[in-house]
């Protein structure tokens, strides 16, 4: 996860982590990616049923019901060892996490032992009711998926309305008073869309958008051919940058942030290295402590089954299950091979990765993409879009 606004656009400084001492209990959420701890955020499914049908969907949700889903008692049990544990969020995830009549009162749950609860959700079944009961329970944010305006988004949806929906969820999420931010994920279908995506957010005053690339991971590995190559991947991260900047400058500053390719960290310093020297040292500084892809470190996952995995589009190896072993017991155990790996990374990486000047801010960036293209996962990320001269390779 890469800050534009907080690094390009200069709205967080090295110090103001610093402040906190850098613990994932003390800071901010705004600074949690600036950790020195790196306590595991935890995505969980809290189930796989949807009543969209993304073409992208990692978990391939289906609007059907299944029925091996972590019950509430076990989902208690969970949030249990993880507040003790110190996750610092939860992000409650699906599947569309809305279809679960449970979700206020494990979202309360959550809340009320100390963690940061976070939904990510496709928007459409959040009604004016829903919104004002998480707005009560406490709920941090909610992040609503838009891939594109109304005739692209819908048809990566798969359902017909579903804009219009998700534009119902994010008003009714504003009138309660719920943090609410957009989710968008690049590839050539929709890329062409980024500008109208930032129109809307100044138009209807949302103070937030992570834009993701794509992981070739469920139904996202059939997009593979679709992923943007390298130059087409530059122009959409500048156009960001340049938008991002466009907007603080008029005095309308949005939280604006990249996730999963850490390959933007560098590039934007390298960019700010030509317009802003002084600022671009903080940023590297900055970088540093962000310390790049955390898969297995400071992000992990639990299934709508109990499995746990080092993300939640690592969905092909499980560590263990939460109904045998407290996600904590599983998340430190290093006897399992991949598991201590995955906690030093960069020692095990290969190719461009393991040569690269800027694997200390990067992590050999994500391992899904090149086990998924060349079926081994230390290969180098086939996403780095950063050229031979830029990573130190002559």
């Amino acid at each position: 996860m890469i800050g534009i606004s907080k690094l390009y656009c200069g709205t967080v400084e090295p110090s103001d982590a610093l402040r906190y001492g850098r613990q994932s209990e003390s800071l901010p959420s705004h600074l949690l990616q600036f950790s020195a701890d790196k306590r595991p955020v935890v995505v969980w499914n809290v189930t796989r049923r949807c009543n969209l049908k993304c073409i992208h969907c990692y978990a391939h949700a289906k609007d059907i019901p299944f029925k091996n889903e972590l019950s509430t008692d076990e989902g208690k049990a969970l949030l249990d060892d993880l507040a003790q544990f110190g996750a610092p969020v939860i992000l409650f995830s699906g599947g569309e996490p809305f279809v679960r009549k449970d979700l206020p009162e494990l979202a309360r749950y959550a809340v009320e032992r100390g963690m940061r609860a976070v939904v990510s959700t496709n928007g459409t079944l959040i009604t004016p009711e829903r919104a004002r009961i998480f707005k009560e329970i406490g709920l941090s944010y909610v992040g609503i998926s838009l891939d594109g305006m109304e005739a692209v988004n819908d048809r990566f949806r798969g359902v017909k309305g579903a804009f219009q929906a998700a534009l119902k969820g994010i008003r009714n999420s504003q009138e309660a008073g719920l943090k609410v931010g957009l989710r968008f994920t690049m590839n050539r279908l929709n890329a062409a869309e980024i500008p109208a995506i930032f129109d809307l957010l100044e138009d209807l005053d949302v103070p937030r958008i992570c834009f993701y690339h794509l992981v070739y991971a469920g139904r996202g590995s059939k997009l593979v051919e679709e992923d943007l190559v390298h130059e087409e991947t530059r122009a959409v991260v500048d156009l960001i940058m340049d938008r991002t900047k466009d907007l603080h400058d008029r005095g309308k500053p949005k939280e604006v942030l990249t996730v999963d390719n850490h390959a933007d960290g560098p590039y934007l310093y390298l960019r700010l290295l030509k317009e802003d020297p002084e600022r671009a040292k903080e940023v590297l500084e900055l970088l540093k402590m962000n310390e790049g892809n955390s898969s297995g470190r400071g992000i992990g996952c639990v299934s709508w089954d109990g499995s746990v995995h080092a993300d939640q589009f690592w969905r092909h190896y499980s560590f263990g299950n939460v109904r045998e072993r407290p996600f904590s017991e599983i998340w430190t155990d290093t006897s399992n091979s991949l598991m201590k790996k995955l906690k030093d990374k960069k020692r095990y990486v290969k190719g461009r990765c393991a040569e690269c000047r800027w694997l200390d801010i990067c992590a050999g960036n994500f391992r899904v993409r090149p086990e998924a293209v060349t079926g081994n996962l230390w290969a180098a990320d086939p996403a780095c879009y950063l050229t031979d001269q830029e990573i130190g390779i002559q």
